[in-house]
């Protein structure tokens, strides 16, 4: 895919997210990986009006290349892609259900979401959670970095959570089953629910390898 598609698709998925209520405001931020950087939505924009043209191209070492200022975010972005090689796209949304969760005090911040569905397993799987830094903090980069080493998804406490995947399809799926599986947790936490069996989740696991 050319950079100006990637441009075209990163500003669609910003206004599908922003139209169906999984971010307000100028909150969130989505970036893809090219060759010598990436590209990453710019600070204070809303995404559901970006602009493909004024999206912004940071090189690796986080200098900007083209379009308008990027997201404070974007060094948690830059981050990650150090760990997943492998991925080629972030979602990070300040969606309500996981940032609802994020706040909770009696999680297990290893793996905070339980395998409460087949897709969550498949798209998600473990989901550590952070200890809270200010936005844009560099000790929350290097946080990331180190978690994204064994986990493509990761929440932030009192912050909201940061999705890598293979594309940027996959990584605005497989945020979009985070937000509802957190939901779904916060519905069943009070009645016990039956979750999936560890011997089921690895059968998923076999079954539809990531």
């Amino acid at each position: 895919m050319s950079e100006r598609e990637l441009r075209e698709r990163i500003a669609m998925h910003g206004q599908s997210l922003f139209d169906r209520g999984f971010t307000c405001g100028s909150s969130g931020n989505i970036s893809v990986r090219l060759p010598d950087g990436i590209l990453v939505t710019p600070t204070n924009v809303c995404l559901g009006r970006l602009d493909p043209d004024r999206i912004s191209k940071v090189k690796w070492d986080g200098t900007l290349a083209a379009g308008d200022k990027p997201s404070k975010e974007a060094v948690l972005h830059l981050s990650m892609y150090r760990s997943r090689e492998k991925d080629d796209a972030i979602v990070h949304l300040h969606s309500t259900y996981s940032v609802a969760v994020s706040c909770l005090p009696d999680i297990d911040s290893a793996n905070v979401l339980p395998a409460l569905t087949a897709y969550y397993v498949m798209r998600v799987g473990t989901l550590p959670m952070l200890p809270y830094f200010p936005p844009g903090d560099e000790k929350l980069a290097a946080e990331v970095e180190r978690a994204a080493l064994g986990a493509h998804a990761v929440l932030l406490a009192n912050h909201g959570p940061i999705v890598a995947a293979a594309d940027l399809d996959k990584a605005v799926y497989a945020t979009e089953e985070l937000e509802e599986t957190a939901k779904l947790y916060l519905l069943l936490r009070d009645r016990a629910p039956r979750c999936l069996t560890d011997e089921q989740c690895r059968e998923l696991h076999q079954r539809f390898p990531s």
